[in-house]
């Protein structure tokens, strides 16, 4: 019997994270890790949890301690399907939950977009130019959830989005022949594909050109096989409500439990 879209969706997510990453399964769950990025939990984690008894959860979350030794947080990714003793036993444990919007389009994008220069990332000059703009992301995110850019981190960082590349493909947008905004498309698993990472230069917003990136690794990744195709957002940002209005429409929820190692 074929699965569920909403879970295909949830579930291509989940393998977009294993992307460059080392990656092996145990009875209670899925271990994704990258030693040469420990400070990137989405590189490191736990996923698809099955562990619901006191004893398997605390076996579970003893093995990540040890597996994730020398990463800077230890995470756990959830959704609708994850048995719920496992997020309140992380809950009691002090572990925070962050929130993230699974979205799915299935039809055609709505509206037009502006044409843009487009241009793969895919040699040595192009990731340099791609590192600039990744560096802006970096430094914006950290600030609005802590205050601190830590740039020292951003190499890191952007080692774990090369790693992807391929099977993902990164996109960006020029102003000029200038790069002034990038997203990367993946044609996924079971015909569910994916785009994301979105980020437009500051000095570049409201031109068009996350709709026209979007337009544009949407037909990408149908290209390469993808029916459907999903996007993530941050449901306290704005950006959801672009994604909706361009017909994306919200399928689940998914939460990262964190706590600093």
């Amino acid at each position: 019997m074929r699965r569920s879209l909403v879970d295909r969706a949830l579930d291509v997510n989940a393998a977009m994270l294993t992307l460059g990453n080392e990656m092996f399964e145990t009875e209670d769950a899925t271990f994704v890790r990258n030693r040469e990025t420990p400070s990137r939990w989405d590189s490191n984690h736990v996923s698809r949890i099955q562990a619901s008894t006191p004893e398997a959860i605390e076996r579970l979350v003893s093995r990540a301690r040890n597996e994730f030794e020398g990463t800077e947080m230890l995470s756990f990714e959830v959704d609708y399907r994850t048995p719920p003793e496992v997020a309140a036993w992380l809950t009691l444990e002090g572990f925070e939950g962050a929130e993230a919007l699974v979205m799915l389009l299935e039809g055609e994008l709505a509206g037009k977009a502006t044409e843009f220069e487009m241009r793969l990332v895919e040699d040595d000059g192009a990731w340099a130019e791609y590192g600039k703009l990744h560096a802006l992301d970096w430094a914006e995110a950290q600030e609005k959830r802590t205050g601190d850019s830590k740039p020292d981190m951003a190499e890191e960082m952007l080692l774990a989005t090369e790693l992807k590349s391929p099977p993902a493909r990164f996109w960006m947008a020029y102003v000029d022949g200038q790069p002034r905004s990038y997203l990367f498309s993946w044609e996924g698993e079971e015909a569910v594909g994916q785009v994301e990472e979105l980020f437009t230069h500051p000095d570049f917003r409201h031109q068009g050109l996350a709709t026209a990136l979007i337009h544009h690794c949407v037909a990408d990744a149908r290209a390469h096989g993808a029916g459907p195709v999903v996007i993530v957002a941050d449901p306290a940002d704005t950006p959801k409500e672009m994604y909706a209005a361009m017909g994306f429409r919200p399928v689940g929820v998914k939460r990262a439990y964190r706590k600093k190692m």
